[in-house]
């Protein structure tokens, strides 16, 4: 299979590539200047000299705070492109796999969303995405949308990398324990799509929900990641107001990841296992 990955530096794109290195597929890896997702006959271009059979779409707008000042290129990335995606895979007869997000979700909940659970974005990143999801959702293309949280791997920049350089730096830290999430490491991320590309799809559910499992908060992430560290730092639990951005976050943003076991055998490891792996990489 001719695999098309956009969004090459990310973290779920550098996962992929490492993934790669042992797949029997072949790939092709683009980033924003030579796969500009935006670029509709630059997109239709790689996909016809590749003879690509399936797109993972890893690139998006991601400055969830930025967002709310830059609503033109947030809609740009991660709606008007994916709409692109999806009119070149359905006139290629190319899958498409799509990653979005638990921002798409209002974050009152209190037991774990869905994939057609009522959506409800809190500010202009969720919206953008939710944009996104619309274009394949109102399309005939071959495509599903996995929803993911709190992404983290060895590549990048993200929470876990951050709390390690902090525990070495800091005494003490104040890590905010009033939202409840799953984090998800992008390696598994990374896994599912490719799995998915072997699988048969169901063409009545296009929607999946992808994270670790467990159910957690920041303040319990931070604090397991100075255990597994070994360091010294003091955590200490605080409100989101004690941290206010310009953007809102979801208070409660775990999602059910059962549908990819039932339609396609794909379980979630424990959000513990797969951050101490992720660990012992760094």
């Amino acid at each position: 299979m001719n695999i098309l990955v956009t969004g090459r530096d990310g973290q779920l794109g550098s996962e992929l590539q490492e993934l790669a290195k042992t797949s029997e597929h072949q790939f092709v890896f683009v980033g924003s200047k030579d796969g500009d997702i935006t670029n509709k006959e630059l997109i239709r271009k790689l996909v016809i000299e590749n003879q690509t059979d399936a797109i993972i779409n890893c690139a998006a707008y991601t400055a969830v705070d930025k967002a709310e000042s830059d609503k033109e290129m947030a809609f740009l990335v991660n709606g008007d492109a994916v709409q692109n995606l999806t009119d070149i895979c359905t006139e290629s007869n190319c899958r498409l796999i799509h990653i979005s997000t638990d921002y798409v979700f209002p974050g009152n909940g209190t037991s774990p969303y869905q994939p057609y659970d009522p959506v409800a974005p809190l500010g202009v990143y969720g919206e953008s995405k939710l944009a996104g999801e619309k274009a394949i959702l109102n399309s005939s293309v071959q495509g599903i949308i996995i929803r993911t949280s709190w992404v983290y791997s060895t590549f990048g920049h993200n929470f876990v990398k951050t709390m390690i350089r902090l525990g070495k730096e800091k005494d003490s830290l104040l890590v905010v324990n009033d939202q409840r999430g799953c984090p998800t490491y992008a390696k598994d991320l990374a896994n599912t799509c490719l799995a998915l590309l072997d699988k048969e799809w169901n063409p009545n559910q296009r929607v999946y929900h992808f994270s670790n499992s467990g159910e957690i908060t920041w303040y319990d992430f931070a604090k397991k990641i100075m255990e597994l560290t070994g360091s010294n730092c003091e955590i200490s639990p605080v409100p989101s107001s004690e941290f206010p951005t310009p953007a809102k976050r979801p208070s409660y943003s775990v999602m059910d990841t059962s549908d990819l076991k039932k339609d396609f055998g794909i379980e979630s490891r424990n959000w513990k296992f797969a951050l101490q792996e992720c660990i012992s990489q760094l």
